[in-house]
């Protein structure tokens, strides 16, 4: 029995000192039952996509050693998502926003709202994924693969690719410049997890030793960013970072333009500058500040560039 063991149980055996107590409890109650999750989404007035998502979490390969709820927010649909979804799924917890929570703000709803019970882990997912039928399973091989090689529970990123050209779309990314934050998707690996610096929320997993940790998603974040924010300052904290082996979902890369043209007027520009949905300018210098501090002044000059005068910026980038 022994021999088939986990490698991370054997050393806890033969060398207490190797493990934490807290990890050593987790690891021995997951042999004793199934992980809970709790799955976290936030939604706004697309319930086609929202439903599709669920259909496709509820549609996992069976005999998947878990079990979850779903917290759902609905930031006020006029559509009437929430309703819709209720009927469609009676087991959905569903929460009601005012209509002025982004995604960060009914993200952090709906994972309030769990804290309240007891979960093993945190399954943060956008609503326009359609998930992989083994996106359980390899969200779970990757929670044993870091509990064997760092002995400790970590964040993991299931990659989604882009129905159209078969690419990632969304999952870990890999800093090419620790000093800009300039930053590559990581190819998902087939076979094994893969570590990365930092990542999307599309599919992430955050395990509950992570939460004690570092906490939810900052609210300094209104729609963008915070996702970044949460894997960096996990990975600063000596959290695993890891991207699930194959693709764990189907997702459009919808990522928007990261400037105006002079088509637009002055005016646009800045609002869209200024805008937490697209440039978020605030937001986004606070966060090079807290990651990237020296690149601060060159961030903010780069913005103010491409806004004020989008023609020269274009031929620089040409």
């Amino acid at each position: 029995m022994q021999k088939d063991m986990p490698l991370y149980i054997k050393n806890y055996l033969t060398n207490k000192k190797t493990i934490s107590p807290t990890c050593y409890h987790h690891l021995f109650s997951r042999i004793k039952m199934k992980p809970k999750i709790a799955v976290i989404l936030t939604c706004y007035n697309r319930h086609l996509k929202t439903i599709e998502c669920l259909e496709s979490i509820y549609n996992q390969k069976p005999g998947t050693e878990l079990t979850f709820d779903i917290y759902l927010v609905d930031d006020n649909s006029p559509d009437n998502t929430g309703k819709l979804v209720k009927e469609r799924f009676p087991a959905v917890n569903v929460l009601y926003g005012t209509g002025s929570l982004f995604w960060v703000g009914g993200m952090r709803m709906a994972w309030s709202e769990a804290l309240k019970s007891a979960y093993d882990g945190y399954l943060l997912i956008n609503d326009d994924v359609v998930m992989s039928s083994n996106m359980f399973s390899s969200l779970l091989s990757t929670h044993s693969y870091s509990l064997d090689k760092y002995q400790q529970e970590g964040i993991y990123i299931g990659s989604t690719k882009d129905p159209e050209t078969g690419k990632v779309s969304y999952g870990g990314r890999t800093l090419l410049n620790k000093f800009t934050g300039k930053s590559i998707l990581t190819e998902p690996d087939q076979y094994k997890p893969v570590e990365c610096d930092l990542a999307h929320a599309n599919i992430l997993l955050v395990m509950k030793n992570a939460v004690s940790k570092i906490g939810i998603l900052n609210q300094s974040f209104t729609q963008r960013l915070a996702d970044y924010d949460y894997t960096l300052k996990a990975k600063k904290t000596g959290i695993p970072l890891l991207v699930c082996p194959g693709f764990c979902g189907v997702c459009k890369d919808d990522h928007g333009k990261n400037w105006l043209t002079s088509e637009y007027s002055l005016k646009q520009r800045i609002s869209y500058l200024k805008n937490p949905k697209y440039l978020a300018y605030a937001e986004y210098l606070l966060f090079i500040k807290w990651h990237f501090p020296f690149y601060t002044p060159v961030a903010f000059s780069k913005l103010w560039m491409k806004t004020l005068f989008p023609s020269l910026w274009n031929k620089l980038k040409s």
